[in-house]
């Protein structure tokens, strides 16, 4: 049984979906805005942060839509964290939708790291 839960936020974020994927999909990218460093092999990347380093599995991708990753050491065989770009058929406005799993006691702490990062995306990318 998952201990973790499962838990959304959506961003507006003004870019279009080719532009803001490269931002999600490549260690260069994402090395600007979500870890202090990103490597990449295959499908195994490694995000670097101060004097940590996490190791996460890309599971799936679709150009110019989603990514999903998978970290290797996550005991749940549930979890990942996911980004999907969403284009509002009417408006054509972008949103970054993150998926991601907490522990129930750190969704908050989850959701308030997610809202920084995606600021610092938002920053970079002048969205």
């Amino acid at each position: 049984m998952s201990d973790k839960v499962k838990f959304e936020l959506e961003f507006p974020i003004h870019a279009s979906p080719s532009f803001l994927f490269q931002y999600l999909s490549t260690p260069d990218s994402l090395g600007e805005w979500f870890a202090d460093n990103v490597n990449s092999r295959g499908k195994i990347f490694t995000f670097i942060w101060d004097d940590s380093e996490e190791v996460a599995e890309r599971i799936s991708q679709k150009s110019d839509q989603s990514i999903r990753f998978k970290w290797v050491e996550d005991d749940d065989p549930d979890a990942y964290f996911e980004f999907r770009i969403q284009v509002d058929a009417l408006t054509k406005d972008v949103s970054l939708l993150v998926v991601d799993f907490a522990e129930e006691d750190e969704i908050d702490e989850s959701k308030m790291f997610w809202e920084n990062q995606i600021g610092e995306l938002k920053h970079i990318i002048g969205a």
